[in-house]
């Protein structure tokens, strides 16, 4: 299987609390390249980042610590009940965070190798941005699952927890664009079924991808 092939490269998202970060560790289990969004933009806000300078020019100095690096709880706080803030923070982020994270799949994927390389993000849909994928999976489960997941997992209020899974796009948007969809209700065994079966797929999407 000789040639230089990119990789597969497919996206995860998912409502808060829908499993994606299992979901995203099992998929790493059995080969894939994982880059979790939510920690390449954190560390593209670090001082001398690529997008330090500019969410610090938009938010202003409160949003820092005295060494200087941006608290990500002070920033969430600014930008979650603000939409315009909300906006401005995405669009100064994700174009950096997707460069980067197309820089590292094409660096990793490997001559004569099937390469999946997953982009774990929460708001691929909400931002358009599931359409630079060869593939989409979504993880889903029920609302009273992630109720209950965000109050044991974040200590959430109720009412907290029902703002969080609201300010994000309704899960039937989210499975209307969906290649592969992976129900996180069950046990864990129930759900590596599942991934393991749609890594199968997914290894015969990049041989129908770039091998004639």
């Amino acid at each position: 299987m000789g040639g230089s092939h990119p990789p597969l490269r497919v996206g995860l998202t998912g409502g808060i609390a829908s499993g994606k970060t299992t979901v995203a560790k099992l998929l790493a289990e059995l080969g894939a390249f994982v880059i979790d969004a939510d920690q390449l933009a954190h560390s593209l806000m670090e001082p001398g980042a690529a997008a330090y300078d500019r969410v610090v020019a938009r938010f202003g100095a409160r949003i820092l610590d005295e060494h200087g690096r941006i608290v990500r709880a002070r920033l969430a706080e600014r930008v979650f009940h603000d939409v315009d803030s909300r906006r401005d923070l995405n669009a100064i982020v994700h174009p950096e965070v997707m460069s980067e994270a197309h820089r590292r799949m094409a660096a990793w994927a490997q001559p004569g190798r099937v390469s999946i390389a997953v982009f774990d993000a929460a708001l691929l849909v909400e931002t358009g941005l599931y359409r630079e994928f060869h593939r989409l999976i979504v993880t889903r489960c029920s609302r009273e699952m992630q109720l209950r997941r965000l109050l044991v997992r974040d200590g959430l209020s109720g009412e907290e927890a029902e703002a969080r899974i609201d300010s994000q796009a309704p899960l039937a948007d989210k499975l209307a664009v969906a290649d592969y969809v992976v129900d996180t209700d069950g046990t864990l065994r129930e759900t590596r079924k599942q991934v393991a079966g749609v890594y199968v797929a997914l290894v015969a999407d990049f041989r129908r991808e770039f091998r004639p």
